[in-house]
């Protein structure tokens, strides 16, 4: 597996998740809750990718749980394409079906409350996307 720090990205229509790894891909860490609508969008991102240097950048596909794109996935499918301008760094994106489900409930389990930590689910939504893409890597 190819050394180096890997991004992912949990899209929502207000709050954008955003995990990191270590460079050897051993764990991944919630970094920061981007705003969806703010103006400045393009420029965090941008701060973000230069103090990172990410060699791979996820972006959770939240398809229906038959498998197929709904709205969501069209959404964040958007906002690869926007990653796309400000990047040459690739972007995959990654069955997300279960992450914001499965983050909710964890932060439950530990005594949260899931209504007043939705930043904290946003991040550990993208957590889980970014240990399933490098379970992938590790896979190939």
């Amino acid at each position: 597996m190819q050394r180096g720090r890997r991004i992912a990205f949990d899209f929502g229509d207000v709050r954008i998740g955003v995990a990191v790894c270590d460079a050897d891909a051993i764990l991944s860490s919630p970094l920061t809750t981007l705003k969806s609508s703010d103006k400045n969008l393009t420029k965090q991102l941008g701060e973000i990718f230069a103090e990172i240097e990410p060699i791979a950048i996820y972006v959770g596909r939240p398809a229906l749980l038959s498998g197929h794109d709904g709205v969501a996935s069209a959404k964040a499918s958007g906002f690869v394409e926007m990653l796309n301008t400000i990047t040459t760094v690739p972007v995959v994106m990654i069955d997300e079906r279960m992450s914001t489900i499965s983050a909710a409930r964890n932060l439950r389990d530990a005594g949260r409350n899931a209504k007043d930590s939705k930043d904290a689910i946003d991040m550990a939504s993208a957590v889980a996307i970014l240990d399933f893409a490098l379970d992938i890597e590790r896979r190939k």
